[in-house]
């Protein structure tokens, strides 16, 4: 059976994701924040929560966003 291009790319994006996930647990520790140019909009996240933070805010016309680890977002304090 010939597989479709569509079909192929949701396999690849499927492994890849599964594949990040097993090389960086970090990404599931809450030690992510989310920045905008003004200030830190979230912190002590997920790195999927993070993403989704991003998402919500993008969606309010929040600017300059940008997903870093806390430790870096509390230097902007």
């Amino acid at each position: 059976m010939t597989k479709t291009m569509d079909e192929t790319k949701t396999e690849n994006s499927t492994e890849n994701q599964e594949n990040t996930e097993q090389e960086k647990p970090e990404l599931r520790e809450a030690r992510w924040s989310v920045i905008s140019f003004d200030k830190c909009e979230a912190q002590n996240l997920t790195y999927e929560e993070a993403e989704r933070k991003i998402e919500e805010l993008a969606a309010r016309k929040f600017s300059g966003l940008c997903i870093v680890t806390d430790e870096v977002a509390a230097k902007m304090q």
